[in-house]
């Protein structure tokens, strides 16, 4: 059973409490509060344009071939016209598809082309999500528009594909006319989760493919003969397989070459570029890694372009090939950006991905391309942006120095400085054996709040900080900062060799400190571990603060008090500890306790769990944990009949396995370089000691 702290709450301690009140200001040097963001490096921006169009749930973005018009289509079924002008009158309706589409989730209308012809045959095609099927349909149908492209006739709808739709997401949706007036149209798996019914990899199904079909040459339409099923094997429509849920697509307007974001499932976000009869790997893989098994070389797999980590919530939203004038360094560069996101990235074939800016838009849904090959991105909540180059950046940066950010004095970094409220807690995070010293920043007259599951939430302008050591010299300070903007952000200071600063690291690396490796994390890393779901401060939650500390006279203080004392917390309130995993609580609390500091920060509800469905937290009942003699998801490990916990047999556990791994396999997946022997130990001894899965 866990344990109640007895409160002790001395002078001593109140008084050092009250002296640690000031800002660290008061000290005369800098502030360690509302920090700014690093110096803006972006290459380009996202500008609002056509400032009378705000169309709520916009999904596609299209320009008529004749230049003239431009339309966006909604997920709810409507679509809306406007002129090419500068500053146009407020949309109209060109069509109103809502009482034939099912809408909700991730179904509805949900693409739209025109056929490269439309100046003389005025054909558009739809895809969208319908009656049918054992969920719905997805459909793709020919209209005829009127009145000058005001109108679209509905009555002249022609299907020419229907597919049916086993589950309610992984719709895909896109639609595109390459150079030889071929359409393309893409189809996620069908939905759930990790692919259940095999359809990306199967030749038989259409979905999880991207489809191509000659809608000129038969009724509805004709393969074109060099498809790579037209012959036999598989249906003839495929052109591309072994995608989980390809959103948006697009042609270079100077190669052809074909683009597509692949929206992953826990881990990445893959951009491909797509070549006749690819396979991309679903769900054999995600991204470059194997998914459900343990190798997966040799299998003629095509590894994305790019790929990017989902830190919490991501879809990739494919661009364009920029083909413009306007930003020449911009040439051969494919645009892409996630819809939970505002970075934008470019990158070409058989080059590493750049960061473009990281001033986009959140919630951007697609791009669309004008005649002059300049790029639009359009956004969910309605508005419509162009890319340009960036603004030059304005006001101040984070330092490139340690010194000279206000939140560590580096003549003496294990004291905190004026202002810092230090902190202790119960069961640290594994961090390659290194020691660590703890405080945060809060602004002045701003207290901490007590969310879900008695996590820590920070005003915006607080800091955190953590310094890490090795052999009794500090290697790394990380500051984690709540931004004005009230996003969190992560970032990496690594000492110099001499211990007399620490320089601002733009990204992740690794180096040999004395005989060790150290991996200094990638900001987007900081992110996966820091998720949204696991209250983004991690040890700042109740059950680890709750302890004794010393006060400065050596005498042991509650921590909960000190806090309440020091202007963190409104009020102590009562909560049991998480025990240390050297102590004398049971053992199946201090392992779950171990799991729940090291591990649950993932392994939890909406939280980037990868492949496994399990739920770490200590306060879960081991019932409900959906790890006892729970089949293994991404592979073995090469242990026989293994499942993700075995009772009494950790060899074939694959908790155990992952902890005692280091590379791919390696639990925790990032930043660490070396095995926690008495962690592993402690979970050992936890499955040893299980006979059977408790129900509880």
């Amino acid at each position: 059973m866990l344990f109640k702290l007895t409160r002790r709450f001395g002078p001593a301690a109140l008084v050092a409490s009250l002296a640690g009140a000031c800002s660290s200001g008061d000290a005369g040097g800098p502030e360690c509060l509302n920090l700014p963001r690093p110096p803006s490096r972006d290459v380009v921006e996202l500008a609002r344009v056509f400032p009378s169009v705000a169309v709520d749930g916009g999904v596609d973005l299209q320009l008529a071939p004749t230049g003239d018009r431009w339309y966006v289509a909604t997920q709810a079924g409507r679509i809306y016209t406007f002129p090419n002008v500068a500053d146009p009158p407020a949309p109209t309706v060109f069509a109103d598809l809502s009482d034939q589409i099912v809408v909700g989730g991730e179904a509805g209308l949900l693409g739209m082309a025109f056929h490269p012809d439309y100046a003389d045959n005025r054909e558009v095609f739809l895809s969208y999500t319908g009656p049918g099927g054992p969920v719905f349909e997805s459909r793709v149908s020919r209209f005829l528009a009127g009145d000058d492209g005001l109108t679209l006739d509905l009555a002249s709808e022609e299907p020419i594909l229907v597919v049916d739709q086993p589950y309610t997401n992984h719709n895909g949706g896109g639609l595109g006319f390459d150079r030889d007036g071929y359409l393309y149209f893409s189809l996620g798996d069908g939905g759930s989760g990790g692919d259940p019914q095999g359809h990306a990899q199967n030749p038989d199904s259409l979905l999880g493919k991207i489809l191509r079909l000659d809608t000129g040459g038969g009724e509805p339409y004709a393969i074109p003969p060099d498809n790579p099923y037209a012959g036999g094997g598989g249906r003839p429509e495929i052109f591309a397989l072994g995608l989980r849920n390809p959103w948006r697509f697009s042609f270079d307007r100077a190669t052809g070459d074909l683009w597509a974001g692949d929206v992953g499932q826990n881990v990445w976000e893959e951009v491909d570029r797509i070549v006749l009869g690819g396979n991309y790997g679903w769900n054999i893989k995600e991204g470059r890694d194997c998914f459900g098994q343990d190798t997966c070389a040799g299998a003629g797999l095509v590894d994305p372009v790019a790929q990017y980590r989902n830190t919490g919530g991501a879809s990739v939203i494919a661009g364009f090939v920029y083909r413009g004038a306007e930003l020449p360094d911009l040439a051969g560069l494919f645009v892409y950006t996630d819809f939970y996101g505002q970075t934008l990235w470019g990158v070409r074939d058989g080059e590493a991905p750049v960061v473009l800016g990281e001033a986009g838009v959140r919630g951007t849904v697609a791009f669309a391309e004008d005649q002059a090959g300049e790029l639009y991105a359009l956004a969910y909540d309605g508005g419509i942006y162009r890319l340009r180059a960036a603004s030059p950046p304005t006001g101040p940066g984070l330092p490139d120095m340690l010194s000279e950010t206000g939140c560590l004095d580096v003549a003496d970094p294990r004291r905190p400085p004026a202002g810092a409220v230090a902190y202790e807690i119960n069961v640290p995070f594994w961090s390659d054996g290194a020691d660590k010293t703890r405080w945060m920043f809060l602004p002045p007259g701003r207290v901490a709040t007590v969310g879900d599951d008695d996590d820590l939430a920070l005003p915006t302008g607080s800091v955190v900080v953590k310094t890490f050591e090795l052999a009794g010299a500090p290697v790394e300070t990380r500051l984690f900062v709540h931004h004005g903007d009230g996003d969190w952000a992560g970032y990496s200071y690594a000492w110099e060799q001499d211990g007399s600063d620490a320089r601002l690291l733009e990204g992740g690396e690794t180096r040999v400190v004395g005989e060790q490796t150290w991996i200094f994390p990638d900001r987007a890393d900081c992110m996966y571990c820091h998720s949204r779901a696991a209250g983004r401060t991690l040890g700042l939650e109740l059950a680890q603060l709750a302890r004794d500390v010393p006060d400065e006279a050596g005498e042991p203080v509650d921590q909960l008090f000190l806090l309440g004392a020091q202007g963190v917390l409104p009020a102590p309130p009562d909560v049991a500890p998480l025990p240390a995993i050297d102590g004398d609580a049971p053992l199946a609390d201090r392992a779950r306790a171990y799991l729940h500091a090291n591990c649950s920060q993932c392994h939890r509800p909406d939280a980037p769990s990868g492949r496994a469905r399990i739920d770490l937290r200590a306060g879960v009942p081991v019932g409900n944990m959906g790890l006892c003699d729970a089949p293994p998801r991404s592979g073995d490990l090469d242990l026989a009949d293994a499942a993700l916990l075995t009772p009494g047999d950790p060899a074939r556990s694959i908790l155990s396995a992952r902890m005692h791994s280091l590379g791919s396999t390696r639990m925790p997946a990032v930043g660490s370089a070396v095995v926690d022997e008495a962690g592993v130990a402690l979970i050992d001894a936890w499955i040893s000691s299980l006979t059977a899965c408790p129900d509880f």
